[in-house]
């Protein structure tokens, strides 16, 4: 199939790029599927045995995700937000393409189900898979190496019925003249309607929304005063500017000065992510959320409208122990607020990280695809004052690589870890897998798992996204396309097959989603072909 050859010759353009960063790695634990387990460890440990060092003459470069000298390790924050493709899903159905700079493929391919198996208590599996998308040298005219996709899969335990925590919720509510708009105020108004209907007597509520300047609109209240809260929440309408800098500050000094232990204290935000008023200094915003973050209070971020600041809400998110996600739709926002309560209120674990380790001996350069704005120094990894990602229950993290193996290479390919604080003690944890080259041996468009193909196709049209004003004559944003006569084109291509085009990765969408059975597969196909029209 055509489109299976065009995408392994973007994935020769993602191996041949360059390595990550990292340093020494050590011992990791057992649990998921896929590749052989290792001994848990929890805490520090010794290095473990192995890994090769890069050999003398070994590719140099930087690491995108770290900037620092090229090794073989790649480490990275996890990161479950989903907010970048919601934004790209309201923009493409309104008729435009999304800002190229608003686009994270680690999102779009976190969009997706993933049917990762579950550990049986706090922290991760660890799923390890993926493909061939390229032929050997001289095998059927492939002048690209051996080039694999693997795929890290990371799943927490779902939560399970009633077992939640009780929850000081503390809403942020953008109350400015931009959220006038249909879609933004009505939107989260709707929304929380829903979900005070949903709470328990013994949650509370708060609500502070801000303009030009803040204010409590309703002081820390129990659940059950579902009037009181609902009155206080049709009273929320738009006013002038947007004072973001006053309503956070008055939003974390509600929470705080309700804290209660033993329960999720979290503020949620619901805004456009504009600021124009007050305290617009990003800087002094994040260190506010950072702070508060360090004293148990975790923030979420619930974007809206079509004018959207997508850089400070996903800034605030990481800063703030949360998450991001962007909704454009009344049925899209009750699935955030309600269906997804467990997920968006608990805590499976903090300050969570991966790092893969490749056998240099087996591997000859390797690409994280995403992940840009949340690589760490591999020394991070077992820093524990260094920030990672907040992972909630039921939740699946999916990183694709593409690694281009050295010839004859078999065996092991490299050890993939996990490290995790517990969210009540706070004690480290660390769980591990042994990647081998069997376990990247299928055939990835055409033998591989829907699921993985799935993921691949979405991290592909992300990157395809952006370069969108590259047809412009706008500079190239990611390494990984390059303009021509087409839309998009991938850098490189396999002799004798044409640039691939947004045509034929629909299509082959399409048939995935009659494969998968799931409407936000055919949702997908329905945007890429959108996306031809520009």
């Amino acid at each position: 199939m055509r489109i299976m050859l065009a995408a392994s010759a973007l994935a020769v353009a993602l191996a041949v790029t360059g390595c990550s960063s990292g340093s020494q790695r050590d011992s990791t634990a057992s649990g998921g599927s896929g590749g052989a387990p290792r001994q848990a460890v929890p805490g520090k440990g010794a290095p473990g045995p192995g890994l090769a060092a890069p050999p003398e003459g070994a590719e140099e470069g930087r690491d995108d995700q770290a900037g620092t000298a090229t090794s073989y390790l790649s480490t990275f924050a996890l990161d479950v937000d989903t907010a970048s493709y919601g934004f790209a899903r309201r923009a493409l159905t309104e008729g435009r393409l999304p800002d190229p700079g608003t686009v994270r493929p680690e999102e779009f391919v976190n969009q997706f189900r993933q049917g990762y198996p579950e550990p049986d208590g706090n922290g991760f599996s660890i799923t390890t898979d993926g493909g061939r998308l390229a032929a050997a040298d001289g095998d059927d005219g492939g002048d690209g190496g051996d080039v694999r996709m693997l795929r890290v899969g990371l799943q927490t335990r779902a939560a399970s019925a009633g077992g939640r925590r009780d929850a000081n919720l503390t809403f942020v509510i953008d109350t400015s003249g931009s959220m006038a708009e249909p879609g933004r105020l009505d939107l989260v108004k709707d929304a929380l309607h829903t979900l005070v209907g949903r709470l328990r007597p013994s949650d509370k509520v708060a609500i502070v929304a801000y303009e030009s300047d803040a204010r409590v609109v309703r002081p820390m209240t129990s659940a059950a005063d579902r009037r009181e809260i609902n009155d206080a929440i049709d009273g929320l309408r738009p006013g002038s500017s947007t004072n973001l800098g006053a309503g956070m500050v008055l939003g974390y000094r509600e929470a705080r000065r309700n804290f209660r232990a033993g329960v999720t204290n979290r503020v949620i935000l619901a805004s456009d992510g504009l600021a124009n008023t007050g305290e617009t200094d990003s800087a002094a915003i994040l260190r506010k959320v950072s702070d508060e973050a360090g004293r148990g209070v975790s923030l979420l971020c619930v974007g809206v409208g079509s004018d959207y600041g997508d850089a400070l809400m996903e800034q605030l998110a990481d800063h703030g122990d949360g998450r991001a996600v962007y909704v454009s739709e009344r049925a899209k926002a009750r699935e955030i607020f309600v269906r997804d309560l467990p997920a968006t209120l608990e805590l499976r674990a903090r300050d969570a990280k991966a790092q893969v380790a490749f056998d240099a001996g087996q591997v000859e350069s390797f690409r994280l695809i995403g992940y840009d704005d949340r690589g760490l120094r591999a020394e991070d990894f077992r820093d524990d004052t260094v920030d990672g990602g907040e992972i909630g229950p039921g939740h699946s993290v999916t990183a694709l690589y593409a690694v281009r193996l050295r010839p004859g290479a078999a065996g092991h390919v490299g050890d993939v870890m996990v490290r995790w604080q517990d969210p009540d003690t706070r004690r480290p944890q660390e769980n591990g897998r042994t990647i081998t080259v069997g376990d990247l041996a299928p055939d990835l468009w055409s033998a591989g798992g829907t699921r993985l193909r799935i993921d691949a196709a979405a991290a592909y049209f992300a990157e395809l996204l952006r370069d969108g004003d590259t047809r412009r004559g706008g500079p190239a944003r990611s390494p990984y396309v390059r303009p021509a006569s087409g839309p998009f084109v991938t850098h490189g291509r396999v002799p004798g097959e044409p640039w691939t085009d947004l045509g034929q990765l629909a299509g082959y969408v399409d048939a995935l989603s009659r494969t998968a059975e799931d409407a936000e597969v055919s949702e997908l196909a329905d945007l890429i072909h959108r996306a031809r029209n520009f």
